[in-house]
């Protein structure tokens, strides 16, 4: 399996900081984040990614529009939603996605 990149999203910075360094500790992950759409998006359209995480604080409508917007940028981008909790969660939801 290649080294993934995976993209964070979510708008507390000290949880966003925590999962930085989840995705970063494992050698076949890249982790990068960001806590505003703006700063997603501009992430995206400068570095391949290849999942990224919705995490906390976002609403519903936020959600919908950051969905479209990346989706514009790379249609085959996968997306989920995380949910929080231990490493060994997290893990399982990105193993769980079909790369």
């Amino acid at each position: 399996m290649k080294k993934l990149t995976i993209l964070y999203v979510g708008r507390d910075e000290g949880i966003t900081e925590t999962m930085n360094r989840l995705l970063n500790v494992r050698k076949e992950w890249t982790g990068l984040t960001a806590c505003s759409d703006g700063e997603a998006l501009k992430i995206c359209r400068d570095t391949e990614i290849d999942l990224v995480l919705l995490g906390n604080g976002i609403t519903a409508d936020e959600e919908g529009k950051l969905i479209a917007d990346l989706k514009l940028i790379k249609p085959d981008i996968k997306i989920i939603q995380h949910y929080g909790g231990g490493s060994g969660l997290l893990y399982g939801e990105i193993m769980s996605v079909n790369f």
